[in-house]
Formats: structure tokens, C-alpha cells, sequence
């Protein structure tokens, strides 16, 4: 079991890591860099707010002040800067993986690529260095199915950069946008229907472990109306994706990736995260993240009954047990997380706005990760972000956590708050006693 374990990194999710490795046995100390004050507010959790998180060596040196014995990584710009890579050569532990592997997220293309090498099912896609060959492609493919394309930027858009379109001037609109935002590369892909899932695993270069599913909503409002976000709220788990379905999920996509990854000689050590489409050809994978999904980690941790630091330390060592199913226990509970939005969210952000109702909303039990706050010299919570917290109720059952998330959400208020008030609807709500879970079982 690590004892001190830096995290890098300042949101939900980074909150969530906090929270969950900070409870666990034999851990003295989180130093969270840059962290935020309501991380820091954890016990064990010491900030250390003036670290740039995408400076190698800053974080480098960070770890060697405080004699960290595992580095964990939460958001993807850091990975894709080279952090990883500087803490592996220094000799200090970090479960995340380097720049080359991070490609799975950081190049749309990149994904695809990998994926057709091992037989992965993935939408066609192709991509484009210029607007108009991309319009054209675009057009023609909208034309032939019917129902439009998905244009991605090729990069890291912070969660937002897809836009799913009808039709072909929906698709021309979107690809403008993103050339106009210099987001090119531009990723065309063929459109499919059905729910959505997230399979996140813990990594070691070679092995794979499934954490429970669970299903984020990327649109802004009720109903998946309005403009795509990076998350407006998640549940775990999923009626339509069972234990079984998980495990043939990690066998046939996460195993095959992370085999073609090393085969490269570049190994993936970390959270692989799988999107998937669960269409009625099976599932088909849309993406691949190289870290926790946000806001799915904030419903996914809180779901895991064992420790999780001892999972991370093998991991980032390349040595998971045989027996690393096994000891990842989950609880026989259901999650549900809201995500509260600044007003403007996402294209403008309002900030400074006054939080009220926190304590109220903690005194109904439910769990609140901050993910854009900042405390003022009173004491009072204020906005600092797009998406400002997830609220997060667990129950027996899918219903019952997502009237706990309600309540919790009901109680917290500021000027322009948005929220979604259908998150967990869209599951039959099974109860989760006759659905869940021998822990481990995507090994």
C-alpha cells in the first residue's frame, strides 16, 4: 500500500481520487498539485497550489520533496505533456500512462488506427487536414446512411469537441467550427445508434482490470437536447451492460489495444477508458481516454468496496496480481451524479458567483465533489469553472440513488445554476442485489 501518493490535477475527478485513496488503510498523506480548496479540505490531503501541472519537472521535483511513493495522474493535458514519461525516468512510480501511449486519446485517428490493427469494431471514420475535402466526405456519408455523421476534432477538446449531425450542412457547420477554432485535424465518422457505456480499466501494460460500467450524459440539457458538454451527470450501474458483457468488453477491446500498445513499445500503465455504443450489432467503440472519465469517476469510486492504491502502485509497476480481480471488491449499491453548471456553460462561463446550500446538501447524505470552485477569504464556496460540482446519491437501487442525488442537488443553488434533472432515468433501474457484481469481473 503506497502511504503517500501525489495527485495531479483540480477537478471532480481529482476530488474523487482524493477522497477515495485518502480513506484508505496505511495512507499518511495525498498531496494534491495544484488540488483546489475543497480537495484540500479531505482528510490527509495537503495542496500544493502553485504547481504548474503540465511542467515535467516541476511535478518531478514535487515527488521527490515529498518522498511520494506513487504519482497518480487524473487529466489527460498532463499526459499528453510528458509528465508520465519524466517520472518514469526519474525512477518514481505513476500510474498514467507516457505521451506515446496517451495518443489513444490524444489522436482521434491515432484510435482508429489502433483499433483496426487488432480487429476492434469502430465506426468508419477518416480524417482531414482542411475544411473543404472534410465537407465533402462528410456530405456524401450523411447522404448514404441517412442519419448524418459525427465530426471530431483530432485532438484534445476537453470533452467537447463532437458534434453529432443530421445532416450534411449540420456537418459542414461543425467542421467550419472547429478549422475556425484550429482544432484540425478533423476525424468524419460514420454515425450509429444506441445507449452509450464507459469501460474503465486499471492498466498495468499488459493486464487488464474492469471497474464498474457507467453511463455519462454529454448533452446540456434534459432530455440530451442542447449543445455537448464535457458531462452533465453519470449512473453505475447499467441494466443493458451486465458483469458478463463487461468482462467480453475488456477481453475484446482492452486487452487487444493495450497488447498492440506494447507490441509498439509503448506500453499503456493507467486508466484505459473505452466508450462504447451499444448498438444491435454489439458494442462498437467510438473512443478511447487514457485516464478516468469525468463526471464517471465521481459515481464509479464510491462504488468500490476495496482499497484501490495497492491496485494503482502494481500497475504502475507492471506487476497486477493474478489474483487483482479478486481484491476489487464492489459494493452492492447504485450511484448517481449530477453535474451543476455555471450560467453560460459551456461556451462562456460565469465565475463568482456565490454557492449557497452546501452543507445542506451534505447533510442529505450525499457526497459533493467540487470540480470548478474556489474558496474566498470568508470561507464562502464561489464559482471557478464550467462545471462546478457533482452531487452524487447512492441507493439500493437506481431510482432510489438518483432521488438521493435530487435531494442533494435540490439544496445547492447560484445565480444561472444549470443541471439536468433526467440523469439515471433512462435505465429501467433494476435493483442491484439481482444485477451486480463478483468484484473484478472484466479480468
Amino acid at each position: 500500500m503506497p502511504t503517500r501518493i501525489l495527485i495531479v490535477g483540480s477537478g471532480g475527478r481529482e476530488h474523487a481520487l482524493a477522497w477515495k485513496l485518502g480513506s484508505e488503510p496505511g495512507v499518511n498523506e495525498i498531496v494534491a498539485a495544484p488540488g483546489s480548496h475543497a480537495i484540500a479540505a479531505e482528510p490527509r490531503v495537503r495542496r500544493v497550489a502553485g504547481l504548474d501541472p503540465l511542467d515535467p519537472a516541476a511535478v518531478v521535483a514535487l515527488a521527490r520533496e515529498r518522498a511520494v511513493e506513487l504519482v497518480v495522474i487524473g487529466p489527460e493535458a498532463p499526459l499528453a505533456a510528458g509528465v508520465a514519461d519524466a517520472l518514469v525516468e526519474a525512477g518514481i512510480p505513476v500510474f498514467g500512462p507516457g505521451a506515446a501511449a496517451a495518443r489513444i486519446e490524444t489522436s482521434k485517428a491515432f484510435c482508429h488506427e489502433i483499433a483496426e490493427a487488432v480487429g476492434v469494431p469502430m465506426a468508419h471514420a477518416a480524417a482531414f487536414d482542411s475544411a473543404t475535402p472534410a465537407i465533402a466526405h462528410a456530405r456524401a456519408e450523411a447522404g448514404r446512411s441517412g442519419i448524418g455523421v459525427v465530426v471530431k476534432a483530432d485532438g484534445l477538446a476537453a470533452g467537447k469537441g463532437v458534434a453529432v449531425c443530421d445532416d450534411g450542412d449540420e456537418a459542414a457547420a461543425a467542421i467550419h467550427a472547429l478549422f475556425g477554432a484550429g482544432a484540425g485535424p478533423v476525424v468524419v465518422e460514420e454515425r450509429l445508434r444506441g445507449p452509450e457505456a464507459s469501460v474503465i480499466a486499471i492498466c498495468d501494460g499488459q493486464e487488464a482490470i474492469a471497474l464498474p460500467a457507467a453511463r455519462d450524459h454529454k448533452r446540456l440539457l434534459d432530455g440530451d437536447a442542447g449543445p455537448n458538454t464535457g458531462g452533465m451527470g453519470a449512473y453505475s450501474p447499467l441494466a443493458d451492460l451486465s458483469d458478463e458483457d463487461v468482462g467480453r468488453v475488456v477481453a475484446t477491446v482492452h486487452r487487444p489495444i493495450l497488447a498492440e500498445l506494447a507490441r509498439r513499445g509503448t506500453p499503456f500503465r493507467g486508466f484505459l477508458y473505452a466508450g462504447l455504443i451499444l448498438t444491435d450489432r454489439g458494442p462498437f467503440l467510438l473512443e478511447c481516454n487514457a485516464r478516468l472519465g469525468d463526471p464517471e469517476a465521481q459515481v464509479i469510486l464510491p462504488r468500490l468496496a476495496s482499497p484501490l492504491g495497492p491496485l494503482l502502485l502494481a500497475a504502475a509497476r507492471a506487476a497486477l496480481p493474478a489474483d487483482a480481480a479478486e481484491r476489487l471488491a464492489v459494493l452492492p449499491v447504485a450511484t448517481v451524479g449530477i453535474v451543476l453548471a455555471a450560467a453560460g456553460y459551456p461556451e462562456a462561463p460565469t465565475r463568482g458567483n456565490e454557492i449557497a446550500g452546501l452543507s445542506e446538501a451534505s447533510a442529505t447524505g450525499a457526497l459533493i465533489f467540487h470540480a470548478g470552485t474556489k474558496q474566498a477569504a470568508d470561507g464562502r464556496f464561489v464559482t471557478d469553472g464550467g462545471r462546478v460540482l457533482t452531487v452524487v446519491g447512492q441507493g439500493s437501487n437506481l431510482e432510489a440513488a438518483r432521488r438521493a442525488a435530487e435531494r442533494g442537488a435540490d439544496a445547492i443553488s447560484w445565480a444561472g445554476m444549470q443541471r439536468r434533472h433526467d440523469i439515471g432515468t433512462s435505465s429501467r433501474g433494476a435493483d442491484v442485489a439481482e444485477q451486480a457484481t463478483p468484484a473484478g469481473a472484466g479480468r
